[in-house]
């Protein structure tokens, strides 16, 4: 018998009958978040959620500021690792199943064409939303205040979801990723061009290093197989986890997104938000306070609560709920109709014509047809130097938090799109038509063939455009919106033309239907 006059077999009964409410509340130590208290508990006591702050700035919340983009990139990539951990099921790594193992999985298993072609169209919407955020973070002025080192920690995420992909591109084995896997052979071997022409290349052949390391061998077989397999489903997605992370933890540290200097709530925002359950200053409405709780005078925490902020349970969740949603359905309506591509097993002997890299990366095999170091070393090194320097050159604080920063960034953006786009054109068009160094003058060396191209001329435009901005203006800030706008003007003009108007033996069409039969 106990204290109440239970029987220990009663006393185990009613344990049984309560077993329910008593492993919820083991689970959720602060019972439902029905108060302010309760909800900044369920926030900070969370290992899930702890990472977020207990309330929430309302610029934040606002989906013109951040339109959710880092959201949907970290989202899309818990889609890849979980369609990606359903494949590993049925791939075999090996070059005489991998080819057979991915028809099983379009043709055989249960689900298997969906969970694919979202596995694809996930991975590759990582890159375009990784892009759109890191513009959004660009022009609202985000990477400033203490947050560089996180700019920097997000071009590092930029580049290890590039690879991601294209290790997964090439997993298929069939004509598509292997000769895929042949250009990116070429691309790593492209110092040579430099160092080849310096005469150095027996003492100094990075190109073969790289090669190796990544194929384990100089031509695409059943090694370089098994090495991007493990690149693919082991070390990048680890690495990833890792910079996700210290990504998330600066964010939280740094104080949560930028917010302008001035802000002032809006009547709209109430749409997407819940009102505190105030009265005013700190102070509750349910709460009763002790002596030693009251203070009386002018100090700034007298009736005074953080300003502009509401508690991240239920608002900041909420809104996250909404962006998983969206951009779950999204994919999996895209991955129900469109099919990843599968072409036909991987023949060494019979090459693609034209054998194309993955769309994310024909920017740069344009810019590998003028000049292999170029194309393939020295201009991707500079433009990811660039977009790491930018916020250790550009240190203005003026109009953190806005978009396009005032009417002046907003012109110059547009001037800066619209030159960039005649002169990017301009210079196609004119390779197209005219050639290049090599077709006027075929002894000439090819060392000034690698730094004097198109690609290494629109670098020093860019450059030289950017400085003049500066020097206008008088702000760094601009210079740099001026450079940052001419970069992602090129990148995707270079893709599309590389996509869609180059053809067999990379000649100029302007359709396919143009292309020569064979």
């Amino acid at each position: 018998m106990n204290d109440n006059g239970q029987s220990g077999l009663a006393r185990l009964t009613d344990n049984l009958k309560a077993i329910g409410n008593t492993f919820v509340g083991s689970v959720f130590r602060n019972g439902p978040p029905t108060s302010d208290k309760t909800r900044a508990a369920a926030i900070y006591n969370n290992f899930f959620m702890h990472i977020q702050g207990v309330k929430t700035h309302i610029n934040t919340l606002r989906p013109t500021y951040t339109l959710g983009l880092g959201l949907m990139s970290f989202f899309l990539f818990l889609a890849v690792v979980a369609t990606g951990v359903f494949l590993m099921v049925y791939y075999n790594p090996s070059v005489e199943n991998a080819f057979k193992s991915v028809k099983n999985i379009n043709f055989v298993v249960f689900g298997g064409k969906v969970m694919r072609n979202m596995h694809k169209w996930a991975g590759e919407g990582m890159i375009i939303f990784v892009l759109l955020h890191m513009a959004r973070v660009f022009f609202t002025g985000s990477y400033k205040n203490g947050r560089e080192f996180n700019w920097v920690i997000g071009i590092v995420l930029l580049i290890l979801v590039y690879v991601l992909n294209l290790t997964g591109y090439l997993l298929p084995w069939d004509q598509l990723s292997y000769w895929a896997l042949v250009i990116v052979a070429n691309i790593m071997q492209s110092p040579k061009e430099l160092t080849d022409s310096l005469n150095i290349t027996r003492f100094f052949d990075v190109g073969t290093l790289s090669t190796e390391f990544f194929l384990a061998g100089l031509v695409p077989g059943k090694e370089a197989l098994n090495r991007v397999y493990m690149f693919h489903v082991m070390v990048l997605p680890m690495v990833i986890y890792v910079f996700i992370g210290i990504h998330f933890w600066r964010i939280r540290k740094d104080g949560g997104m930028t917010k302008p200097e001035v802000f002032t709530a809006q009547e709209s925002d109430s749409g997407y938000v819940f009102p505190p359950q105030k009265t005013g200053g700190i102070f509750p409405t349910y709460k009763t306070y002790g002596l030693m709780e009251l203070a009386q005078g002018k100090t700034p925490a007298v009736d005074r609560d953080v300003e502009n902020t509401v508690m991240s349970w239920p608002n900041l969740l909420v809104a996250e709920l909404a962006v998983l949603m969206f951009t779950l359905a999204v994919a999996l309506v895209y991955s129900y109709y469109v099919d990843a591509p599968l072409k036909e097993l991987a023949n060494p002997l019979i090459p693609e014509n034209p054998a194309k890299a993955p769309w994310y990366f024909l920017g740069l095999q344009e810019l590998l047809s003028y000049s292999a170091f170029m194309g393939g070393v020295g201009l991707p090194s500079l433009a990811l130097l660039g977009l790491v320097l930018i916020p250790y050159l550009d240190r203005e604080l003026y109009n953190v938090g806005i978009w396009f920063t005032d009417k002046q960034g907003r012109n110059v953006s547009l001037e800066a799109f619209v030159i960039s786009v005649i002169v990017i054109i301009g210079m196609l068009i004119f390779a197209v038509k005219f050639g290049w160094l090599r077709n006027w003058f075929p002894d000439i060396p090819q060392i000034i063939i690698t730094f004097v191209n198109p690609g290494s001329i629109w670098v020093g435009f860019v450059i030289l455009w950017s400085l003049h901005v500066i020097k206008r203006t008088g702000s760094t800030r601009l210079g740099a919106m001026a450079m940052f706008v001419m970069f992602l003007v090129s990148y995707v003009i270079l893709t599309y033309f590389a996509t869609e108007l180059r053809g067999p033996n990379w000649e100029f069409y302007w359709s396919k239907d143009q292309w020569p039969i064979h």
